[in-house]
């Protein structure tokens, strides 16, 4: 008897749990087995304790749709497409969040660790009806690697559901967190994104007196995300979604990237951006992923700049005077960027090219074939080859299938270190003094590997020059770089690296160089509103700057 009533007992604790796990996944869109997720969060924060390069924060992307809802566009599969587009600003974590509208209760939510392509299936997607959305896609910069971290953040206010995506990191958010905790309000995440929500929920306060502003039409958030905006200076580009608007908001300085577009009719053709019908919006870190979800680049969010868009279309609902010079991050231009997006309305491929044309006037060099180490140092490389004349040859071939695994290799393996990422083609290389190009050299660990497969598949000489400056200061900004005793820049001067990694050569962009080459195309929208934060380069932080 005893024992039937321990099965029954257990029978009813289990049938509770399932039906706990059925409403969590019904209401917050969590993914059933959390202990997959984390394990999977395990195995990407070791795989990211391996990396040598530069690694981003995040992406954020959203969406909604014009017009009388609901419409025909499918918007959390908008917003899947987008997010796909931003994977490569990070791969540790990724959430979509929608809303069906004034009458929703609660928003639609599914995220978790891994890769987009795992997380959303078309049964995912369908759970996510919605009119507008927002998504995220995370490499952890402030905040461990774990299921809690993930985005958008979903806090239920007095007015409703509210969600955040953030990409960026708070310069101040020790103080922030400390003014949080003292007003005896609880963290659930050690993020500082999460910082932001807890902002956004409190009231709009006086200037003068600190008191509370009376909101007796419901919310302001406008006021409200000013308010937090001069809390924050920077780093943040938000996007921000309430019942049935969303709020694209970008930090005074212009740090991160924020670009608004037009979903646009398929048959519009060649129609200009402007004469286009409007049937939705998007806002996105990067404009990569516009053209697959069928829709147009409009501009930048300009630095300050908070706009509103619901189905009606977008407004400008304020800009914050900021600082004389906004401090747009270089290295998006450099590396973190997709070549095909648009910042200050150049391409990132062209700046790119005119880096390396920049490169061969600074730093010549008798060769045989310019080449690069592939993908993000190709359009450096032929801009080098361009400007110096000689033959751009490829020499690896990358291996796009290496699987995301954790094993060990045995020390021959390790020693060859690249050998499983990238083959050499021989016949290109044979006798051939080669010029080698790559975007940056931040710990130095993966360039000696890629000589010696060079020099063991019959290249004459090896000489590297590597487009942008060294790398000598860490970022706190959202940008993953390494201290400052684990850049290689820091301890060996060119000579000394060219010697350690086997090069006969090695040479940098300068910062004015890097500038220059930056400035050659770009085409601002508010000529007065221009600079570049190379703090990682020179060690000017932008918080330095003046008022």
């Amino acid at each position: 008897m005893e024992i039937l009533i321990l099965l029954a007992a257990e029978l009813l604790s289990v049938r509770v749990l399932q039906n706990k796990n059925k409403k969590n996944k019904q209401v917050m869109g969590k993914n059933d087995d959390d202990n997959k997720q984390q394990s999977v969060a395990r195995a990407v924060s070791a795989e990211r304790e391996e990396r040598t390069g530069l690694t981003h924060e995040c992406g954020v992307f959203a969406a909604i749709a014009c017009g009388d809802w609901p419409t025909q566009i499918d918007i959390a599969h908008v917003i899947c497409l987008g997010l796909v587009a931003l994977q490569h600003r990070g791969q540790e974590s990724a959430g979509i969040a929608t809303s069906e509208g004034n009458c929703s209760p609660n928003f639609n939510v599914h995220k978790g660790m891994g890769m987009i392509s795992t997380l959303f299936t078309d049964a995912n997607i369908k759970n996510l009806k919605g009119n507008l959305g927002i998504g995220h896609t995370r490499y952890s910069t402030s905040g461990a690697s774990e299921v809690v971290n993930c985005q958008p953040l979903i806090y239920k206010t007095a007015h409703g559901p509210m969600g955040v995506a953030h990409n960026g990191e708070l310069v101040n958010s020790d103080s922030l967190r400390k003014e949080v905790l003292g007003r005896g309000v609880g963290l659930v995440t050690d993020s500082d994104s999460e910082l932001i929500a807890q902002s956004l929920c409190r009231p709009p306060e006086k200037e003068d007196g600190g008191e509370e502003i009376p909101e007796l039409n419901g919310p302001d958030w406008p006021a409200r995300i000013r308010r937090f905006m001069k809390l924050a200076p920077l780093s943040y580009s938000l996007v921000i979604m309430i019942k049935d608007k969303i709020y694209a908001v970008r930090d005074v300085y212009g740090n991160r990237p924020l670009c608004l577009g037009k979903i646009v009719p398929l048959n519009v053709g060649n129609l200009k951006v402007e004469e286009a019908k409007a049937e939705g919006w998007v806002v996105s870190s990067e404009s990569c992923g516009f053209l697959s979800i069928g829709a147009r680049y409009v501009r930048e969010v300009e630095p300050g700049e908070i706009i509103e868009l619901t189905r009606h279309g977008h407004r400008t609902v304020d800009v914050l005077k900021g600082p004389k010079s906004m401090a747009f991050c270089i290295f998006e231009y450099v590396y973190f960027a997709r070549g095909d997006s648009i910042f200050e309305r150049q391409m990132v491929y062209s700046m790119r090219m005119q880096s390396g044309r920049q490169l061969a006037r600074e730093a010549p060099c008798k060769a045989d074939i310019v080449s690069s180490v592939p993908e993000s140092g190709t359009a450096a490389a032929h801009g080098y080859a361009k400007e110096s004349g000689l033959e751009f040859v490829e020499v690896l071939c990358k291996n796009r299938y290496v699987g995301r695994t954790f094993i060990q290799p045995s020390t021959r393996l390790r020693q060859l270190g690249v050998a499983k990422k990238f083959g050499a083609l021989s016949e290109n290389l044979v006798g051939k003094r080669l010029v080698l190009i790559d975007d940056s050299i931040v710990r130095g660990n993966t360039i000696g590997p890629i000589i010696k497969l060079l020099r063991d598949a019959g290249a004459s000489e090896v000489h590297v020059r590597v487009a942008s400056p060294p790398l000598c200061y860490p970022c706190n900004m959202g940008i993953n770089i390494p201290t400052h005793e684990e850049l290689i820049a820091n301890k060996l001067n060119p000579e000394e690296l060219a010697k350690q990694v086997g090069a006969d050569s090695l040479e940098y962009l300068s910062v004015e160089g890097l500038i220059k080459a930056v400035k050659h195309n770009r085409q601002p929208m508010d000529p007065s509103k221009k600079g570049y934060c190379t703090a990682c380069l020179t060690g000017e932080y932008p918080t330095q700057l003046s008022w």
